[in-house]
């Protein structure tokens, strides 16, 4: 399957957070700072907000003379032996914080052995989940969540996956033409989130971002009851903005 890359901005910010770990875990004693800049090469007031998101996110901690060490949350994501349920931990500690910030059901998605996969969400009484009532693996095409992943394909991947998945009409917004919908995911920019309008089920809308970590293809997603259709594009720009510490987990 090849992939068809454009990095987006949280891309570019958990390679720098990146860059910032491993110089900290250089300095097992302590790192400033200034030092810190000088090391990495990046500047003051993008390092201040990459390390406020480090400390949130416990891979790094301040000591008592204001220097930097690694975090627990990095050791246990750093140990191989519970790594996958550390990792699973991690995501599902964003996604209910996402959520709550975001006021929506927040998913994560990837695309997994040619099929698309809801490997993780968080919901709750007053931010409901989207009700499945038709396969995500078959629905691609009128979801956020399966047009982003497919989005990130190239051509013939994006092809044999509509070849071997029939375009239902699900609701009367749903695209069933695949010349359509191939025309669509050519012509979106990485940068900006997919939708669904009432596409997948009536009085649901979502949005999806890409979440691309080395070869691997995956998205994070919002929905919302029709109602609260106004608050969608916020929601989606809150979840791009938010994308990288989903990414830089999966990333250590």
């Amino acid at each position: 399957m090849a992939l068809k890359h454009e990095p987006t901005a949280p891309y570019h910010s958990a390679q720098d957070a990146l860059r910032v770990l491993e110089t900290v875990a250089r300095h097992s004693s302590g790192v400033t700072d200034t030092l810190l800049a000088r090391e990495t090469g990046i500047g003051m007031e993008r390092l201040t907000a990459l390390l406020r998101m480090l400390r949130r996110e416990g891979y790094v901690e301040q000591v008592t003379d204001g220097a930097y060490v690694t975090g627990h949350a990095l050791a246990r994501l750093g140990s191989a032996q519970d790594r996958e349920q550390a990792l699973r931990e991690k995501l599902q500690h964003t996604l209910d914080r996402l959520r709550d910030s975001v006021g929506a059901a927040v998913y994560i998605s990837r695309y997994v052995d040619g099929e698309v996969k809801v490997t993780q969400y968080a919901d709750s009484p007053t931010t409901p989940a989207v009700n499945e009532w038709v396969d995500f693996r078959y629905s691609a095409h009128a979801t956020a969540i399966g047009k982003t992943l497919l989005g990130q394909l190239d051509h013939n991947s994006r092809r044999d996956h509509l070849a071997r998945h029939k375009m239902a009409r699900l609701t009367s917004r749903t695209i069933t033409s695949d010349r359509l919908l191939l025309s669509c995911l050519e012509s979106q920019p990485p940068t900006v989130p997919v939708l669904d309008l009432q596409e997948y089920a009536v009085g649901t809308v979502c949005a999806a971002v890409p979440i691309t970590a080395g070869s691997s293809v995956g998205c994070l997603a919002v929905s919302l009851p029709l109602e609260h259709a106004h608050r969608l594009r916020q929601a989606a720009d809150a979840l791009n903005r938010n994308a990288a510490p989903v990414l830089l987990s999966l990333a250590i």
